[in-house]
């Protein structure tokens, strides 16, 4: 069996940004890919979801951004990969999606379905949206309506003239509400009081939150996201929400009945719709043949290396879940691969190619 240099799982912007450094540095790589076309977690997002909505994205490396262009998020973004990955020759295979990662012999195997890939090192740019996290509440099998994530977010006008209980605290959570409550009844809860940021966000504020985000995964705590530190603003576009009162937010009910949710004090609201903007958990179960995590449930890392297991680098994950944190991240883990591999050039393993 070839033994690579390196393998990239999954190529949205985390992994496309590792696979161009890998390239530069004449790494012998491949890019496996789950989906049947490229654009990552953008090709799933909900059409309602414009470039002004994401404030545009970051350029890949060696690459023009896309800008604000007029159009959806889940159109422009997905183009803009595909013409990354065909100009500059990024070896991505798919649709591959990975079962299991085990060591044998000192190798790395990477498993999908019947078929391995062999490899000395891994870069993990797995990223989150396939991971959706709804919290269990007592009676929520109950539920008579309609229950649905943001990773099924079927756009505003599904909504319409039914009571909606949007659950979460972070920004997907405000720009729904911003989209709904002028169609329909809304109700917002969260566990905590909302953080709303009335200043600027400068690039220094933002290189202190996702410091703090580091720290995080640099203990071995699960990631937390950066808007759980940048705090919440609001757009233009929600400024009728916001006069309508969606963004009254009431804190998390204690149970749900068919017909709605039960609040501590006894309170009940009926409700049609849950709509849980609850987030996603890292998508890393392919990893745990490694045992990769700390007795305190994260990766440790340290850069973008596992402290675990240093033949891996885990990018899109924690302060690199974002597409500025993903193309440094791409760049931090390829040096950590070559890196690797120079400090083990000796060991008995066959050459990549």
């Amino acid at each position: 069996m070839e033994v690579l240099d390196s393998i990239v799982v999954g190529a949205g912007q985390a992994g496309l940004s590792a696979s161009y450094h890998l390239s530069r540095l004449g790494l012998a790589h491949v890019v496996l890919d789950a989906d049947e076309a490229p654009g990552g977690a953008w090709r799933h997002r909900w059409d309602s979801l414009t470039m002004q909505d994401v404030h545009g994205v970051a350029a890949l490396p060696d690459s023009a951004s896309p800008g604000t262009p007029e159009g959806r998020a889940n159109d422009v973004v997905p183009a803009y990969f595909a013409d990354y990955e065909r100009s500059h020759d990024l070896p991505v295979v798919r649709p591959v999606r990975v079962d299991r990662v085990t060591d044998e012999d000192g190798l790395l195997v990477v498993h999908a379905g019947a078929r391995t890939w062999a490899t000395r090192t891994l870069v993990n740019a797995t990223g989150t949206w396939s991971h959706p996290f709804v919290p269990h509440y007592p009676g929520v099998e109950t539920f008579a309506g309609e229950q649905v994530h943001t990773v099924d977010y079927p756009g505003p006008e599904h909504f319409r003239g039914r009571r909606t209980v949007v659950v979460g605290g972070g920004a997907s959570a405000v720009q729904f509400l911003g989209e709904l409550a002028p169609l329909t009844d809304t109700l917002w809860v969260t566990r905590r009081e909302p953080v709303w940021r009335t200043d600027d966000f400068t690039p220094d504020a933002g290189r202190a939150a996702v410091a703090l985000v580091e720290e995080r995964v640099r203990r071995g705590l699960p990631p937390a996201s950066v808007v759980s530190v940048t705090g919440l603003a609001l757009r233009e576009q929600e400024r009728e929400a916001e006069r309508l009162g969606a963004f009254r937010r009431h804190p998390m009910f204690v149970s749900v009945e068919p017909g709605g949710v039960r609040f501590a004090d006894g309170t009940f609201e009926p409700a049609d719709v849950i709509l849980w903007a609850t987030g996603f958990r890292p998508a890393v179960t392919h990893l745990a043949p490694l045992h990769l995590r700390s007795e305190r449930g994260g990766i440790k890392l340290d850069g973008t290396t596992a402290v675990a297991d240093p033949r891996v680098q885990l990018v899109g994950y924690g302060p690199s879940a974002s597409t500025i944190g993903a193309n440094r991240a791409g760049r931090v883990a390829a040096r950590g691969v070559a890196r690797w591999l120079d400090e083990h050039a000796m060991d008995d393993l066959s050459p990549a190619g």
